[in-house]
């Protein structure tokens, strides 16, 4: 693809596919992400219509070692096996080498999938070594190819340019080779440059023609055409005449190729800046792992690491993948996922995340996550997805780059007839000049660059600082934001209360009690019951077991243990189950009054006592508050938890509103509430219990902590449990759009500006080749700047 003309074109094309619900094609990153029915259209189709348009799709090469075939037949099943695998293009089984080797598109099969199938025809596939197409490695080899182009074109050129140059009054004093002025040297030198050097606008002038539409390879073609065919012409005319001074336009043809491909030297090296943040964490990841199987020490490649592998993993060491330590403690360097720059104390039953370093002590890790499940791959994945998508900003171009080259074709007919008719009537020289200068000033690949660029500068940099953006369009709608509705457990306070109070009634065993608290909330997975039930057992009480158990969401549990029936939970779960609980009402407020969670506890339907746990806030979090208000925020707190712990807890933390005793369900009622007052809402939540409330946001945002990442949930990820990443999201957003909006307004303004200083003749084609070499590296630059960004 070589303007924003063709990735429309592919656009166009895939959507109207039958099963197809959406498509959008990236021309920066050069990717298409495609959402469709599998039960209609199979990815093959893609593939043949994306060549069907003159274009090509990578796909990726393994190669394995197959053992046990012993004949023809044998290899013959196996190549008939892995050609039959949905996504694999090619497979090529050789007997006597015993290999395999298959084409295949990785979004629809995997490697794994290839063995499976080979051990499933009774053979044994092994890995032989991963060809895989390197993106990064392909645009390595376009750039040697421009840059041999460039070159090559550049020394036929400079006769050329050096005779233009010499022919103005004021540049007389030059001296000029009399060989230089010849016209069949001329044509000796710019014929190469056309037909050589630019094949490759011909060829997608061809293509883009074929396919009815047109891109900037015809704005390009027909432009130097119209220069070298003519300058034929007037040379074939000069033959027995013996003049030398033949006003010829070789120049014009060969410098304007020449600066077009310098400019997509330059566009094609920028265009792999804007994909570091991928190629950094990328790099993170370790490329071996000391692995212990069969009570046997040895390192193996990354790949070979197996779900519940034992790893060693020595001081100054990355851990390989994600997993849990089960002997051993240190401190793990995390910053390069999460931002956090403080190394994180971690011992036995902690999880550890792939790519993180250990600092200091030796640690046996047990492998949970490996490949494409680790916490970093899938951040990867995440990133990649965002800096594919579409931001709704980019439609306006989209349309204008899909009509565009049409009408600068008609704009240069035009411009020639009225400089041909009445201009300068007759001078079909000038005519032609003003007509080649139209058409090459003219850039849609401006247009195509301004937002995708910008997205993935933005995107890959948010990502640095542990700000995970799922797509463009939420990049573009945080900006807009103008509340921020933060869940309480887990976000505001650390998530980890534990248990502070105690107190039973005079006529109740206090370890009795605790023994059956302890009991019936060990079956519940709220963090305060598991703060209650840690808080148990550290006073040494055992626990027994629960023969019926039952949550009962917003209220508590209802749950019988030893015969005895247990209601732990609040006031209303009292009064529903008629108990009285009055005389404690006045010691659970005090307690929640401190911002201490209480509970009342009912034993065979009579008050027994209440316990009380207490959750901090996070250290960062009254400094994110203050900081989100001065950015003009509305901050909201909304918990299940009754009204006077929440309200401690949000004075505590700076939090002038709070909606409190929600239950998990009616929190989406209230973003509701909210978007009906005209606000547009970001729902920060941990992305699990908050689900409803962050898909029906504007903006959901999940609090991850690195190894468990709610992606599906929420539009943007926040690796750190900082709320201060909250307001980085927002800056990094509002820094994207400003950047797409100098981006696009740059583009338009070069095209509503240069066709027609062009068309009325105040710029030499060449000159117009330069700027339009400059207008879309000047794009790409400018987002580059988003790298930069300091949070």
């Amino acid at each position: 693809m070589t303007c924003a003309a063709c990735s429309n074109r592919i656009e166009k094309s895939l959507n109207k596919m039958e099963g197809v619900e959406t498509a959008s094609v990236n021309l920066a990153l050069e990717k298409a992400n495609i959402k469709y029915d599998s039960t209609v259209i199979k990815p093959d189709a893609f593939v043949k219509k994306i060549q069907d348009l003159g274009y090509d799709v990578i796909t990726e090469k393994a190669e394995f070692d197959i053992t046990g075939m012993t004949c023809a037949a044998c290899s013959t099943r196996v190549e008939k096996g892995l050609n039959k695998l949905d996504g694999v293009s090619k497979a090529t089984v050789n007997l006597a080498l015993e290999t395999a080797t298959v084409e295949y598109n990785p979004s629809e099969t995997s490697v794994d999938a290839m063995i499976k199938k080979v051990e499933a025809l009774g053979y044994k596939a092994t890995i032989k070594s991963d060809k895989k197409q390197d993106v990064a490695e392909l645009r390595e080899k376009e750039i040697e190819n421009q840059k041999g182009k460039f070159i090559f074109s550049l020394i036929l050129s400079f006769p050329l340019l050096w005779a233009m140059v010499s022919h103005f009054s004021f540049t007389s004093f030059i001296y000029l080779p009399d060989m230089f002025m010849n016209p069949w040297v001329q044509l000796a030198l710019a014929t190469p440059v056309q037909f050589v050097v630019g094949k490759q606008f011909y060829v997608g002038a061809y293509k883009a023609l074929k396919n009815k539409s047109a891109n900037m390879d015809v704005l390009v073609a027909l432009g130097t055409s119209a220069a070298y065919f003519y300058s034929l012409y007037l040379s074939i005319m000069s033959i027995g005449s013996g003049a030398h001074m033949v006003e010829l336009y070789y120049e014009t043809s060969a410098v304007l190729i020449t600066l077009i491909i310098l400019g997509k030297l330059f566009e094609v090296r920028a265009k792999g800046r804007s994909s570091e943040a991928i190629k950094k964490l990328m790099g993170l990841q370790a490329k071996t792992a000391t692995v212990v199987r069969d009570g046997v020490e040895q390192e193996v490649a990354l790949e070979d690491v197996m779900v519940g592998d034992i790893l060693y993993v020595k001081p100054g060491e990355k851990v390989p993948v994600d997993g849990e330590i089960i002997e051993g403690r240190s401190a793990l360097d995390e910053s390069m996922l999460t931002g956090e720059s403080v190394p994180v104390d971690k011992t036995v039953g902690d999880s550890v995340i792939g790519a993180t370093i250990n600092k200091n002590g030796f640690l046996k890790v047990r492998a949970t996550k490996v490949g494409r499940d680790t916490a970093l791959a899938q951040i990867i994945k995440v990133v990649e997805e965002a800096q594919g998508s579409k931001a709704p900003i980019q439609r306006l171009a989209d349309q204008i780059s899909g009509i565009f080259v049409p009408i600068v074709v008609g704009i240069a007919i035009i411009t020639f007839l009225v400089w041909f008719i009445w201009v300068d009537p007759g001078n079909f020289a000038e005519a032609l000049e003003k007509l080649i200068a139209v058409l090459v000033i003219a850039c849609p690949c401006a247009l195509g660059l301004a937002t995708p660029t910008s997205i993935m500068a933005g995107s890959g940099r948010a990502a640095e600082f542990g700000i995970l953006f799922k797509g463009g369009e939420h990049l573009e709608m945080t900006h807009k934001l103008t509340t921020i509705l933060l869940d309480k457990t887990g976000t505001v306070t650390n998530g980890a209360p534990v248990l502070t109070d105690v107190m039973v009634e005079d006529s109740v065993d206090e370890e009795n009690f605790l023994m059956l608290v302890g009991t019936a909330e060990k079956q519940s997975e709220h963090p305060l019951a598991e703060a209650i039930v840690a808080g148990i057992k550290e006073k040494g009480i055992e626990l027994t077991d629960v023969s019926e158990f039952e949550a009962i969401p917003g209220y508590g549990i209802k749950a019988t243990v030893n015969n005895s029936v247990l209601l732990i939970g609040t006031r209303k779960l009292m009064a529903q189950n008629h108990v009285s609980v009055e005389h404690a009402l006045s010691i659970m407020e005090e307690l929640e009054g401190t911002g201490k969670t209480a509970m009342l506890v009912a034993i065979d339907g009579k008050y027994a006592g209440l316990v009380a746990v207490a959750d901090t806030i996070k250290e960062t979090s009254r400094a994110a508050v203050a900081r989100l208000k001065e950015m003009g925020l509305e901050v909201v707190m909304i918990t299940g938890d009754n009204k006077r712990t929440a309200e401690a807890i949000a004075k505590q933390a700076g939090i002038d509103h709070v909606i409190a005793e929600v239950l998990p369900e009616g929190k989406a009622e209230e973003v509701k509430k909210l978007q009906e007052q005209g606000k547009k809402v970001a729902m920060v939540g941990d992305g699990i219990n908050d689900a409803p409330a962050l898909a029906i946001a504007d903006i959901g945002m999940a609090i991850g902590t690195g190894t468990d990442v709610a992606m599906e949930a929420a539009d943007i990820t926040l690796i750190r449990g900082d709320l201060n990443s909250i307001a980085d999201a927002i800056f990094m957003s509002k820094k994207t759009i400003q950047n797409i909006r100098q981006n696009l307004f740059w583009a338009f303004a070069y095209n509503t500006l240069g066709i027609p200083i062009a068309a009325l003749g105040f710029l030499a084609p060449w000159l117009a080749g330069a700027a339009m070499a400059f207008s879309s590296v000047s794009v790409v630059l400018n987002a580059l700047r988003l790298q930069r960004v300091k949070l």
